[in-house]
């Protein structure tokens, strides 16, 4: 189906393989409409559970392919406005997934290819990995990937790193939020297989839940209104037979049915 990229599954993990290695995986208008269709196959597939993007060859992604930015600086503006519909609307299917989403990182992860780590629910990167939201260098600005740019490292980080374009070594990435593991480049994948142990252990149901109530309670102030927001949420939850379940397996000392 894929010309740009693969998945590869493997019992209920899925993992979306971004395949140009010749270009370091940098987004044309064809990556961005296949990963934005292999998002919505994998969130409507139920035998998924998690869902893992990586990029093949020895960079996650370079970012905008520079030839597709030079197409695009030609549009008319409303040309110029639907291509980049497309780019904040494929960021946004693969923010919004119902199930886990982790980036494994290596090499180089460089303006959209920092926008795909912050879009994902969590990140590990080798060691030798390096992220920049490089767009001022070029002219422009990181406008579709701010969004989960800034959902990682905050509004004071942003400022410096859009403004300045400084490459982020993978430590320093680390200590600012965009990723939450960094290992030896021979260990990724055993970093992503125990991260992927653990999301396994939840309930898929639960899990969606637990991702739909940090999108309603962060940012809002602690008053009356979030406290019975939070309230109903949890009272919905403990009358969902996945929670009747899980609790009644914990007590019953054996699996519940999601294992």
């Amino acid at each position: 189906m894929y010309e740009t990229l693969e998945i590869e599954r493997a019992g209920k993990v899925a993992t979306i393989w971004m395949n140009r290695p010749a270009v370091f995986n940098a987004f044309d208008e064809q990556l961005i409409a296949e990963l934005a269709a292999a998002c919505k196959e994998l969130d409507a597939d139920a035998s998924v559970r998690v869902v893992v993007l990586g990029g093949r060859g020895k960079h996650f992604s370079a970012g905008a392919d520079l030839n597709w930015m030079k197409r695009a600086s030609q549009f008319t503006h409303e040309q110029n406005v639907e291509d980049a519909r497309k780019f904040a609307g494929m960021l946004r299917t693969l923010a919004e997934m119902s199930k886990p989403t982790i980036a494994r990182v290596q090499g180089a992860a460089l303006g959209g290819g920092t926008g795909l780590t912050a879009a994902c629910d969590m990140a590990v990167a080798s060691s030798d990995a390096v992220f920049s939201t490089s767009e001022v260098k070029f002219g422009i600005i990181p406008s579709a990937i701010s969004p989960y740019v800034l959902r990682a490292i905050g509004p004071r980080h942003a400022l410096r790193y859009f403004q300045s374009a400084e490459r982020i070594k993978a430590s320093r990435a680390l200590a600012i939020g965009l990723v939450g593991d960094v290992v030896e480049l021979d260990e990724l994948d055993a970093c992503v297989d125990q991260l992927v142990e653990a999301l396994l252990q939840g309930g898929p149901l639960a899990q969606k839940a637990a991702k739909d109530l940090i999108g309603a309670v962060n940012g809002q102030p602690i008053d009356a209104t979030i406290s019975e927001e939070t309230a109903q949420r949890i009272a919905r939850q403990r009358a969902t037979d996945e929670a009747k379940d899980g609790i009644a397996a914990f007590l019953d000392k054996r699996p519940p049915a999601w294992l």
